[in-house]
């Protein structure tokens, strides 16, 4: 074959032996072999890449440099073999020629080697689609920006923001995923795709903002024919996930009172070192100085106290008047049991709602395959009136998008409109296991939300994910869960602890 399509196996080779798509040096010398140009070199010039693009202004995806540190071994080998890249005619950018200098002059100091323009060009290009973005406020962003691209990201991330509910629709992110997406045209371009080893865990922990993503994959693929890959999808969901942990709205802070006896200012020391090393989980809106506390009156969710309280409970977290780490650890603790017993309470509550012993099936056909579970489970529905046949369908098409298996053992096949005429769960229980996508489950969860349950979706979708994420809880209710009934206690079981 060409000498493109030769770098492309030797990069598969190493693909192949690098593990989740993690950058892994060891792999790559085995790969490529020991007595390769600069084997030993590329810490060293990884390091002053990712410096040195930094400077000139980049953010870097550390994820997916390996593919382009990568790529430049197999083109330094290949060009002290005499097979470099011939040049090719291009209009010529500041922007990329910085890139070619700097890979040119790193490619001379680490590993010994001269690049011809035609290397030294590709390389750029990969390192400009593949692990860097310009910061949002660099003059120069507007103008690499392919307008039919920002303008079908803006559309489909308004729509994802109403559809969702979710606090998206800011310029800076919508400028931000644009500039991701015309990387990530050109890549589809040359199937050159990145891989991320977090898209498992990012699937299996913010489900619902993986759910975001793919909506916004789906619109991309409409508007831009864009084809998108799991892998893809995850780096969306960071831009998803990183663009609402800015936007996190106060009131999911935790209230705190802090009980200390007045003694000179000891009460103003806790509370300053409490806002420094706290300040992120828990708000404390009140200071009780008083040795006897009306104990009862203090109603926030979590109390700090130096003096032991009349009567202990998971709310209260005794410190020391001069703040430790480990008095920071147990508050973060309390915080986190306080935070999951309400999300869990919720979702008891949801779930008596939203179950129907109707809807519920023991022994799902393995045979049938996603498609056949989803049409069994969606007739359950469709026979209550909750959804229509068309709603059935497009749970298939959005199965087909990405693999709605957000854990080992729990698949939620769902639509991405709200349609049905109030919002239900049919379940399956599998036992065997059953495959879905590339796993298998034990238990699946086709979910039919509501117009007037937009909230829901975001509370029970996670929720849900969460409880089945415990391997031992999941065995619990398959085990127990004969029938309706059975597995509804088990469920509650569960989610009580």
């Amino acid at each position: 074959g060409t000498e493109m399509a030769q770098r492309r196996l030797l990069s598969r080779l190493a693909h192949d032996e690098m593990e989740a798509g993690a950058f892994d040096l060891e792999a790559l010398r085995r790969t490529l072999g020991d007595e390769s140009v600069g084997a030993r070199a590329f810490g060293p010039f990884k390091d002053d890449l990712v410096g040195e693009l930094g400077t000139l202004g980049y953010y870097v995806n550390e994820f997916g440099i390996a593919d382009v540190v990568m790529h430049i071994a197999i083109a330094a080998d290949r060009v002290a073999q005499d097979r470099g890249l011939d040049a090719i005619a291009h209009d010529a950018q500041e922007s990329h020629e910085a890139v070619e200098a700097l890979i040119g002059r790193l490619a001379e100091q680490h590993l010994g080697v001269t690049l011809g323009a035609g290397d030294r060009f590709h390389l750029a290009t990969l390192v400009l689609t593949r692990v860097v973005a310009p910061g949002a406020s660099a003059p120069s962003v507007r103008g690499r920006l392919d307008p039919e691209v920002e303008r079908a990201v803006r559309e489909i991330v308004e729509r994802a923001a109403a559809q969702f509910l979710v606090d998206i629709a800011h310029d800076d992110f919508i400028l931000r995923l644009a500039l991701h997406v015309q990387n990530l045209r050109a890549r589809a371009k040359e199937q050159a795709w990145s891989r991320n080893p977090l898209t498992r865990s990012l699937k299996s922990t913010y489900p619902m903002i993986f759910d975001v993503a793919v909506f916004i994959a789906s619109g991309l693929n409409t508007s831009l024919g864009i084809p998108l890959l799991d892998d893809e999808i995850a780096y969306i969901a960071m831009h998803v996930g990183g663009r609402l942990e800015r936007s996190r709205r106060a009131d999911q802070l935790l209230t705190a009172t802090i009980v200390c006896p007045g003694y000179y200012e000891l009460h103003e020391l806790l509370r300053s070192s409490v806002d420094r090393s706290l300040g992120r989980a828990i708000e404390v809106v009140g200071v009780e100085t008083r040795a006897d506390p009306d104990w009862r009156s203090i109603d926030t969710d979590l109390v700090l106290t130096t003096i032991d309280p009349p009567t202990p409970n998971d709310r209260v977290v005794r410190v020391q008047p001069f703040l430790t780490e480990s008095d920071v650890e147990r508050v973060q603790a309390a915080a986190g049991r306080v935070r999951r017993g309400r999300r869990l309470a919720r979702l008891r509550a949801d779930i008596e709602r939203y179950f129907d012993p109707s809807a519920f099936v023991r022994g799902l056909d393995a045979g049938a395959g996603e498609e056949g579970v989803i049409r069994a489970l969606g007739g359950r529905l469709v026979d209550l009136g909750v959804i229509d046949p068309e709603y059935v369908d497009r749970a298939i098409e959005r199965e087909q998008l990405s693999s709605t298996a957000f854990t080992d053992a729990l698949a939620v096949p769902h639509a991405m409109g709200m349609t049905a005429s109030r919002t239900a769960i049919a379940i399956g229980i599998a036992d065997p296991s059953i495959p879905w996508g590339d796993g298998r489950v034990q238990v699946v969860a086709l979910v039919a939300f509501s117009e007037n349950d937009r909230e829901a979706f975001q509370t029970v979708f996670e929720q849900f994910v969460e409880v089945f994420s415990e391997r031992e809880s999941v065995h619990r209710i398959v085990r127990r869960g004969t029938d309706f009934t059975p597995f509804l206690d088990e469920l509650v079981a569960v989610i009580d602890g």
